[in-house]
Order: C-alpha cells, then sequence, then structure tokens
C-alpha cells in the first residue's frame, strides 16, 4: 500500500489540539475522509475517522448516543454508564470507521499526513495562499488528473442530477413573462 495523496485543510489557530482535517488516498484508487492531525502530549498524531457510539432505550428501543441522559424519543432517563471502557478504562463513545490494521501501515500513514501538514503550513506563509478544499464532491481535479489512468470514472450521480435540474430549470424559466 502507498499513501499516493494527501490534501490537508488547516484548522484556525485559535483550536487547542486541533491542527488540521486531511483526505487520503491510497495507491491512487482509495480515498479516506475525515481524518484528523492532532496535537498530543507527545506530539502530532492522526485520529482515524470515526463515529459515534449508540445504544438503544430499553423502554421504547429508540436509539441515542451513549453520552445522552435522555432518550430522544421517550424522554426516558438512560443510564449514564452504559458505554463499555477501553484499555486505560475510559468510557468508548466512538469506534474507528476505518484504521490500519500494524503499526507499520499506522507509521506509514502518520508520516505522509505529517509531511502534507508541514508542507501546507509553509505554503500558507505565502502571499496568496488560498486554503485546500475537502468537498466530498470535488472530483473534477481528480477526474483530469487520473483520465489516462481510468477512462471508465464518471463524475457523481450528484453532480449529473445537479446539471440536469439546472438545465431543466433553464428551460422552463425560457417562456416565463411572455403573455
Amino acid at each position: 500500500m502507498e499513501v499516493t495523496e494527501v490534501k490537508v485543510k488547516l484548522v484556525e489557530e485559535n483550536r487547542d489540539r486541533l491542527k488540521a482535517y486531511c483526505t487520503m488516498t491510497l495507491d491512487s484508487e482509495f480515498v479516506v475522509r475525515d481524518l484528523k492531525l492532532i496535537e498530543g502530549a507527545n506530539g502530532l498524531f492522526v485520529a482515524m475517522p470515526s463515529r459515534k457510539l449508540a445504544d438503544r432505550c430499553t423502554k421504547c428501543g429508540a436509539k441515542n448516543h451513549l453520552r445522552a441522559r435522555f432518550c430522544n424519543n421517550c424522554g426516558g432517563r438512560l443510564d449514564e454508564n452504559r458505554a463499555g471502557t477501553d484499555r486505560e478504562g475510559r468510557p468508548k463513545l466512538h469506534a474507528d470507521i476505518a484504521h490500519p490494521i500494524n503499526s507499520q501501515c499506522r507509521e506509514k500513514i502518520q508520516l505522509a499526513i505529517q509531511d502534507a501538514y508541514k508542507a501546507e503550513l509553509e505554503k500558507s506563509k505565502q502571499p496568496g495562499y488560498r486554503p485546500v478544499s475537502l468537498d466530498e464532491d470535488d472530483f473534477d481535479d481528480y477526474d483530469a488528473e487520473h483520465a489516462s489512468h481510468n477512462n471508465s470514472r464518471r463524475r457523481p450521480a450528484g453532480n449529473a442530477s445537479k446539471d440536469a435540474a439546472q438545465e431543466k430549470k433553464k428551460e422552463s424559466s425560457f417562456g416565463e413573462g411572455i403573455v
């Protein structure tokens, strides 16, 4: 596995530990979004994308985040100690969506992201700096750059439907105001 691209979106300086959001491409074929670069006690580390863990209300069965004190559906009081704990005894409130299987892979990812972060920091000091966009449907640059690799790649369906909707709107407004 090779980290072939890293996009880094710097975070405003008034944040304490969070330094950047990142998107990483593996082997020019697989994208992982929502990585976070965080300043920890031992330096920078990469937090993998995660989701909040939830459980169900014992009264009505509705889903609630583990930090919730009351059910979102029935309003019943929830047990505050219902979350499992990690190795250090802290409540486990999030689960990784994607993560490396071994320490070598984690190290490779962290080094690539830290290098990209340092490069983006240097760029940000230059006049006319424009921050990187990490928008999910920002495939235009990717498509043009990688068209020779994979001619079957298409734009996301959401963009095609937006284009069709705009075209339809143009057609329907063409005759408006004419009596």
